[in-house]
């Protein structure tokens, strides 16, 4: 199947490594252009050398904390100045700390919601006048099957990762007269190094080990297993594509069957 991605231009927030990587290694492989995006110079560098080995095409990157206030709009600047404009975005960050209701303060609470959900706010503002020049535009923001079906001890994430479901639908209702799409991946538990954290943590609270806990997740999921994060970046990749052209406000579950719920 052709996704339509030949010379389309993408900019991937967060994708140094995890979901973004996977995403932007798909959309490379498909022929798009990518710019790559991370705190970590020297991950950005090998990430984009691996990208490039595998899919034969150059690849863009920008260091820099994309939840940041200033530096966040200023990555859109230069990933549209970089490529000559922007067809695609991908809006993705880190999660926030795991933790209970009550140990949690309003410092955590307002930095949850800068990390994952202003971030989206900014970088889909900042992108738009990119965007409303693309025969193509196409937004997906990365957030959780958890935005559906809360998970115990993520009560930052689960509240405020809700929101960015919230904004992302209302955009693909407001801007799709403009041709504009907007849709939301909500991955379930993925083989990733925040997933990794979260399990330490876990391991840490129930006096359990992580294998223990990664057994747990495996055991509740319908397909028995985590997914790779390569099975999340070719839903990512999809949704950006011109092949999912009459598909907008969709907030796609892949989580292995973890939703329990029919809508």
């Amino acid at each position: 199947m052709d996704l339509g991605l030949t010379g389309k231009k993408a900019f991937l927030a967060g994708s140094s490594r995890g979901l973004g990587y996977a995403t932007a290694l798909i959309l490379a492989q498909e022929g798009c252009q990518v710019v790559l995006n991370g705190r970590d110079q020297d991950q950005l560098e090998k990430s984009a050398a691996d990208i490039e080995k595998l899919s034969g095409t150059g690849v863009g990157f920008l260091a820099g904390d994309a939840a940041d206030p200033q530096r966040g709009p200023r990555l859109i600047q230069e990933a549209g100045e970089l490529l000559g404009g922007i067809d695609l975005l991908l809006t993705n960050t880190g999660g926030p700390p795991s933790g209970a209701f009550d140990s949690l303060e309003e410092e955590a609470w307002q930095r949850a919601i800068n990390l994952v959900f202003m971030s989206h706010v900014r970088l889909i503002k900042a992108a738009l006048p990119f965007l409303k020049e693309s025969s193509a535009a196409s937004v997906v923001t990365i957030t959780s099957y958890s935005v559906k079906q809360p998970i115990p001890n993520l009560v930052l994430s689960n509240s405020v990762r809700a929101a960015t479901v919230g904004l992302t639908k209302s955009l693909a209702l407001e801007l799709g007269p403009e041709g504009i799409r907007f849709n939301s991946l909500l991955p379930g538990w993925t083989k990733t190094e925040r997933v990794q954290e979260l399990m330490a943590f876990r391991a840490d609270e129930n006096g359990t080990t992580v294998d223990e806990e990664i057994q747990r997740i495996t055991a509740a999921c319908p397909l028995g297993r985590m997914a790779s994060p390569e099975e999340i970046g070719r839903a990512g990749a999809f949704l950006l594509s011109p092949a999912a052209s009459y598909l907008t406000g969709v907030m796609l579950n892949v989580d292995g069957g973890m939703y329990r719920g029919t809508l």
